[in-house]
């Protein structure tokens, strides 16, 4: 189920990479819970899944095809259940990047994701990251 769930996000995420993007903006905000908590070393956030959620999520891909994102692959997966009704999905996420002078650079990380499995469809309310803006600087994709 978690398998299927990721690709089917990574999936949409590529979709939305390319030249002639294609953006599935219900898709993606159907993937996540109403509310939603994201931790990182710069602290944690609280979101709504709504209009304002909806809106930035093509501005988000934006900023991804901007700074030359090619593609996400999940590499790897692993599931911790919680309880009959919660799962932590740790992932493995590798992404490739087309550098200002035409090469391709390759950056591998990992997300943690809280998975709700109630209902029709998992819903993610809550993951934790790395600092993937200090990341992306020290590659030199983003401006110091």
């Amino acid at each position: 189920m978690m398998e299927d769930f990721f690709a089917a996000y990574a999936a949409g995420f590529n979709k939305a990479l390319v030249d002639a993007p294609e953006i599935d903006v219900e898709a993606t905000a159907e993937a996540f819970a109403d509310c939603i908590i994201a931790a990182d070393p710069n602290g944690v956030s609280c979101g709504r899944n709504g209009e304002e959620f909806r809106a930035q999520i093509p501005k988000g891909f934006e900023f991804y095809r901007s700074i030359g994102t090619k593609s996400m692959r999940v590499a790897s997966l692993a599931v911790t259940p919680l309880d009959d009704y919660h799962l932590m999905a740790k992932v493995h996420w590798v992404s490739v990047y087309r550098r200002k002078d035409g090469s391709d650079d390759q950056i591998d990380f990992e997300n943690i994701y809280f998975v709700q499995t109630i209902g029709e469809k998992p819903r993610i309310f809550g993951y934790i990251t790395g600092d993937e803006q200090k990341l992306l600087r020290e590659r030199g994709l983003i401006p110091q």
